[in-house]
């Protein structure tokens, strides 16, 4: 090789690292660019409310979480009563919907036959599903119960693929793998996360149940999104408080009955007197529960309407993880490696499901 070649040679090798980060700083300003283009596009009120939304569910879904096992560790028993409690703020999001009736130019959706069966149906699922978590988290730590919860997401994209007709690529079916492997990293580590006087039999319960309510969660999710699709035709944000406010009153009658009849109202009284704190923790609890769960869904709802499906997916990878810290901070939830390591796999999980789920939108 000549010098002159080797001078050559150099001033290219030189030159490569300034081209690279040239190009990545070409990249980050093409992001803010279209950024800035969208924040422009919008008033600030979607911004606040956005901004809003997001922190209704990074915040009320793990105090929900939260609640339901301070419930149990402060001497509450009944699996029936958590469950009310996750539906019986059904008149929340219906006294948001209401004054838009008056407010803007918009009407009921009307009810035929086809779409009460389905509020109905969706109702006593929904009542069924909360019924399953409520047994998960009186047997299983908050932080396991919520990681475990997480393979919602597995049985989403499989139902949603055979109901919905849902489009699938690798990226979405390496997360359904993923979020799996780390359930089962879970159930290895079961000895590491049990709260005393929790037996096998029970331990064993909660993490069943916590898995069928969590497919139940992804049959519901895919129902929906076909009761959208086949009998309503169309999505708008009243049109999604209306089956919210309907499916969670048929829920809150079904969860009621299930209460009368389990004797739970006549049994409030003597397990608000033994509740740690009394009366008014107890009080307090059920109704904090009650309101957290119902700003969660709306904030989610709000979610999916001023930004995207792919927002709530980054947002729903969050909480997993606060919920967890948050366990582990208020009520001292043992934390394993293996615990850690599932969290971290979970997360990965999640991101790599945005990621297809972002490849989808782009393709269409």
């Amino acid at each position: 090789m000549s010098y002159d070649d080797s001078y050559i040679s150099m001033d290219v090798t030189e030159n490569a690292p300034e081209e690279a980060s040239a190009s990545i700083w070409k990249r980050i300003s093409a992001i803010r660019q279209t950024a800035s283009e969208a924040f422009r596009r919008k008033p600030i009120s979607h911004w606040i409310l956005l901004a809003l939304s997001s922190v209704a569910m990074l915040v009320a879904f793990p105090a929900s979480s939260i609640l339901s096992r301070v419930y149990y560790d402060n001497g509450g028993k009944s699996k029936w009563i958590i469950s009310w409690v996750s539906v019986v703020g059904w008149p929340i999001p219906a006294l948001l919907l209401f004054p838009m009736y008056f407010l803007s130019d918009i009407h009921p959706t009307p009810l035929n036959w086809k779409l009460i069966v389905s509020y109905v149906v969706l109702g006593f699922l929904s009542a069924a599903d909360n019924l399953m978590y409520a047994y998960a988290y009186a047997y299983l730590p908050a932080s396991t119960a919520s990681l475990l919860a997480s393979s919602s997401l597995v049985f989403s994209v499989l139902f949603g693929y055979l109901l919905a007709k849902n489009r699938l690529n690798a990226s979405i079916l390496n997360a359904a793998f993923i979020i799996t492997a780390a359930v089962v990293m879970i159930g290895l580590d079961s000895n590491s996360d049990r709260y005393g006087g929790i037996t096998d039999q029970q331990y064993i319960l909660g993490f069943v149940w916590d898995i069928l309510g969590s497919a139940l969660h992804g049959l519901i999710f895919a129902l929906s999104e076909l009761v959208f699709i086949k009998l309503l035709d169309r999505k708008s944000f009243h049109v999604v408080l209306e089956q919210q406010v309907m499916v969670s009153f048929f829920a809150f009658l079904f969860t009621t009955l299930g209460v009368v009849l389990n004797n739970d109202f006549q049994n409030m009284k003597s397990e608000a007197e033994s509740f740690v704190g009394g009366k008014s923790s107890y009080l307090l609890v059920l109704i904090w529960s009650a309101v957290s769960f119902q700003l969660g869904v709306l904030g989610g709802t709000a979610v999916l309407f001023l930004s995207s499906t792919i927002l709530a997916g980054v947002l729903n990878a969050v909480r997993v993880p606060i919920t967890s810290i948050g366990a582990v901070i208020f009520l001292k939830d043992p934390m394993s490696g293996f615990k850690i390591l599932s969290l971290v796999i979970t997360f990965w999980g999640f991101s790599s499901y945005i990621y297809g789920s972002s490849s989808i939108s782009k393709q269409s």
